[in-house]
């Protein structure tokens, strides 16, 4: 069955686009690759992929787009006709795609209004052999999204876009993979927005690298470092000038597509951190808000 098998990139509107640029470059440790057409593009150093972040200037802050890979032009074809026959709403069919990187895909708004793009055949960019205490990005480990029915955004994942659940914690915090990664999306209760997005690092060792550097430069942790239990990954997360949360994470377990069973985690301090040595909480993370691009398709 066609199906997403992974995520590409993150799409912002950013009210001040320069301060949010040099905090990716400078900061969190991506490359700046490409700008046109009033778009910034960065991508992570030890990935193929072409980009993993996209950036504009915006009146206010908003999510653009989540963009996911699927295999083939084929498999954009076949998730289309699902996403229109599950009654979203499209944006625009598939299509070759004009944008840095090219390739062939569709857009459509999820039943909560965030915009996603699908497509294969993007161009692939440079990747280099990275070295333990570099303390910067390999590549996107997972993004964490909201939304009013929690339990109906994971159905449509499962059902329509061919992600397979892999945990719950309780019943208010789901984990899917698309791949081999424990997940690739989680979902939480609260007003349909993006929580974070999380960045693999190399190891333990380039997670506290890459934590004393931003706290070097201004940017201080706002929970962690710790370990989670669903998916036994370290974290660390921050905030951009935007006030768009970000992660680092490492060692996030690998589990086999098809066979892996799900298990409820049962909620509680050592669920949440394993280490329990972190500071901060999910209270110190930005208070969740309807995003402000909601059924409003930007600029391509």
């Amino acid at each position: 069955m066609s199906r997403v098998t992974e995520i590409r990139y993150i799409g912002y509107g950013v009210p001040d686009l320069e301060a949010e640029r040099a905090f990716y470059r400078d900061d969190w440790g991506l490359r700046e690759v490409a700008e046109q057409d009033g778009m910034v593009y960065f991508a992570t150093h030890g990935h193929e992929e072409l980009f993993v972040v996209r950036l504009r200037q915006a009146d206010t802050k908003r999510i653009d787009v989540i963009a996911l890979a699927t295999d083939s032009r084929a498999d954009v074809d076949a998730l289309a006709a699902r996403v229109r026959e599950s009654g979203a709403k499209i944006i625009f069919e598939p299509r070759e795609l004009t944008g840095f990187g090219g390739g062939y895909g569709f857009r459509f708004f999820s039943p909560d209004g965030l915009t996603f793009e699908v497509s294969s055949d993007v161009a692939r960019g440079d990747a280099r052999q990275m070295a333990r205490w570099e303390g910067i990005p390999q590549k996107i480990s997972h993004i964490v999204m909201h939304s009013p029915d929690h339990k109906a955004a994971v159905a449509f994942f499962i059902d329509v876009l061919g992600f397979r659940l892999s945990d719950w914690l309780g019943d208010f915090m789901a984990f899917l993979r698309c791949n081999e990664a424990h997940h690739r999306v989680a979902f939480l209760p609260g007003p349909p927005c993006l929580n974070h997005v999380a960045y693999d690092m190399l190891s333990v060792d380039d997670m506290m690298a890459g934590i004393s550097r931003l706290k070097q430069q201004g940017t201080d942790i706002r929970w962690g470092p710790g370990r989670h239990t669903a998916g036994n990954n370290t974290f660390s997360y921050f905030t951009t000038p935007g006030g768009f949360a970000v992660e680092y994470t490492s060692e996030l377990e690998d589990v086999d597509f098809e066979t892996h069973e799900a298990q409820v985690h049962v909620p509680g301090p050592k669920v949440m951190d394993q280490w329990g040595i972190g500071t901060g909480g999910p209270q110190t993370m930005p208070h969740p808000e309807a995003d402000a691009g909601l059924f409003q398709p930007a600029e391509a």
